[in-house]
């Protein structure tokens, strides 16, 4: 299993930037996925989740604002982030949950057996 994350960048607050996340290593549609985030200092934040038949899911601090997609037949994840605010700086992840059923529990890290190394996301101005 591979999970390569990319897009991260230096963005002013109110802007857009997508990530994206591809992957290998196994089928990806058949899998639920998620992103999370670590800001400095503080500890590892889920913040949205894709289940394999494309019911998202997303954490209070960025719904409205965040979308996450996916592209089976490139075997990429995706997360459109608009409007973003200087509290959305971290590290951004990507994570493939194990093969179990986690309906409801899509948001608990412990759930996910595989990681990305993570892009940077800075919002500064």
């Amino acid at each position: 299993v591979q999970l390569v994350e990319s897009g991260g960048a230096l963005v002013q607050p109110g802007g857009s930037l997508k990530l994206s996340c591809a992957a290998s290593g196994f089928t990806f549609s058949s899998t639920t996925m998620s992103w999370a985030r670590q800001a400095p200092g503080k500890g590892l934040e889920w913040v949205s989740g894709i289940y394999r038949g494309g019911t998202t899911v997303y954490a209070n601090s960025v719904k409205g604002r965040f979308t996450i997609s996916r592209d089976n037949s490139k075997n990429t994840l995706y997360l459109q982030m608009d409007s973003l605010k200087p509290e959305d700086t971290a590290v951004y992840y990507c994570a493939l949950a194990g093969p179990r059923n986690i309906v409801g529990l899509i948001s608990q890290l412990s759930n996910y057996d595989y990681w990305g190394q993570g892009t940077q996301v800075t919002v500064s101005s």
